[in-house]
């Protein structure tokens, strides 16, 4: 059979973890995933990461260590307060303060180096452009545009940027994901969790993540504080 290699975007969360899901029921094979310890306050998601991939059966997980502290400018990588209990028309309002600036640039700026090396086109990436907190690189048009990017800067020509989910609502990314057997009760998606990994409940990611299993019927196996 011929190989079809794919390097999974997996930060450990709920979209991540369904797209290696859909990644895997779609024949990528080998598969690759990476994460990144990048100084957020929700580390937890790497170690539901590191699990996610464990199961499975992927050929190398890596976690790449960088360091976004040093330009702050997000409430995930400084000490700003997380926003919380906030309504859509809040979170749809602008801009948020958990927007990490270029951090899918960054990640799928490594993605295309390693791609490189494996001899890999495709690279799967869990964006959403319909239940999503308004961050500029979660985009179709950006995806597109990196996209053509990547094939003019690099020997991979026929460079792809898989993005399964972007016109999925969450509560659609949950049935499908369900559907294909993800377990999310490993996943992590709270950017301000309690010191031992229970979800806050009341930011923004947390009360999509409510939501979506409500209006997916599924029940939510979250650990909230």
């Amino acid at each position: 059979m011929t190989s079809r290699p794919a390097i999974v975007l997996l930060s450990g969360g709920l979209d991540s973890a369904t797209c290696l899901a859909i990644a895997k029921a779609d024949s990528f094979d080998p598969l690759y995933t990476m994460a990144f310890d990048y100084g957020q306050r929700h580390r937890h998601e790497l170690t539901a990461a590191a699990l996610l991939a464990k199961k499975a059966g992927v050929r190398e997980h890596r976690t790449v260590t960088i360091d976004l502290r040093v330009f702050g400018g997000s409430a995930l990588t400084s000490n700003q307060a997380v926003p919380k209990d906030r309504d859509e028309s809040q979170m749809s309002a602008g801009v948020p303060i958990t927007y990490v600036p270029a951090r899918n640039t960054i990640f799928l700026s490594y993605a295309l180096a390693w791609c490189e090396v494996i001899d890999c086109d495709n690279v799967f990436i869990g964006v959403n452009a319909l239940d999503y907190s308004g961050y500029p690189d979660c985009r179709p048009e950006y995806i597109k545009a990196f996209q053509a990017m990547g094939r003019l800067g690099t020997t991979r020509t026929n460079f792809t940027i898989q993005d399964p989910l972007v016109n999925l609502t969450k509560a659609q990314i949950i049935q499908r994901g369900t559907a294909l057997g993800v377990d999310y009760g490993l996943t992590h998606s709270c950017y301000d969790p309690t010191p031992d990994g229970r979800a806050c409940g009341h930011c923004d990611s947390c009360l999509l993540r409510k939501k979506g299993f409500a209006e997916a019927g599924v029940a939510d196996p979250t650990r909230y504080a």
